[in-house]
């Protein structure tokens, strides 16, 4: 099997003709918008410590080109590549086209009732968590920086496949565990969550019961609010829309 399928299928969409307007790699953020004036996010992995593989210039460069760099194991280069891939599939548009079933609030909202009395684990320590999945029989929070209670994230592999609901960040797109956490919980409900996830019916072929990402609406507000430190909430400027198989 490829194991950069679902990269592959992600980007393989892209037309050839799309270029990059701009982007900025902030603190937390980085953003890309293309020539078409749509926009994506992923959150920046700060992990340089493989050489860039990134065009001298990225803006003015074929988006799918740019979306490649998803792939990379230098982290900066993969934050861009994957704010690409998600300035093409995180368009409403396109996301209409695709006839999935649609809903907005956001993932812990759209799937309260789903949680009832199970199994649930998550991958990365979303804000407010414990409170946002009282209603869970077991709440298991796996996190790269864990906190008191949670368990560092390589403890995945045995806890995952255990599970009736799994919330996983969309940052892992960037840092590449993210098909091997849809492996290890094939057996549950996954959903797959942040503004980093890519709103496109590729992940529920690989695996996502469901997605929930941000679709930008306000590109010129989200360029003011990240540009330089990139800590503003790309929240402010878009809204949140939670898909499903149709």
């Amino acid at each position: 099997m490829n194991p950069w399928s679902l990269y592959d299928d992600l980007v393989s969409p892209i037309p050839p003709d799309i270029t990059v307007r701009d982007y900025s790699v902030g603190h937390v953020w980085t953003w890309l918008e293309s020539d078409e004036g749509t926009m994506g996010v992923a959150m920046t992995t700060n992990v340089r410590s493989r050489p860039s593989i990134a065009m001298d210039d990225v803006a003015g460069a074929p988006l799918r080109e740019v979306a490649e760099l998803a792939k990379s194991w230098n982290l900066i280069d993969a934050s861009i590549g994957v704010a690409a891939i998600n300035a093409w599939h995180n368009h409403s548009g396109r996301v209409a086209k695709a006839g999935l079933r649609t809903a907005t609030g956001g993932a812990f909202d759209t799937y309260a009732d789903l949680v009832k009395g199970k199994r649930v684990a998550t991958i990365g320590h979303f804000p407010a968590i414990e409170e946002r999945l009282s209603d869970a029989a077991a709440l298991t929070i796996l996190e790269r920086s864990p906190r008191p209670g949670d368990f560092i994230d390589t403890a995945a592999e045995y806890v995952l496949p255990d599970q009736d609901v799994v919330f996983v960040t969309g940052s892992t797109m960037v840092n590449k565990t993210l098909p091997r956490l849809l492996e290890l919980a094939k057996q549950a409900t996954v959903i797959v969550t942040g503004p980093s996830t890519p709103l496109s019916p590729v992940l529920f072929d690989h695996g996502a019961s469901g997605l929930s990402g941000l679709i930008v609406t306000d590109t010129a507000g989200l360029t003011r609010s990240l540009r330089g430190a990139g800590r503003g909430r790309p929240g402010h400027f878009g809204h949140m829309m939670d898909l499903a198989r149709g």
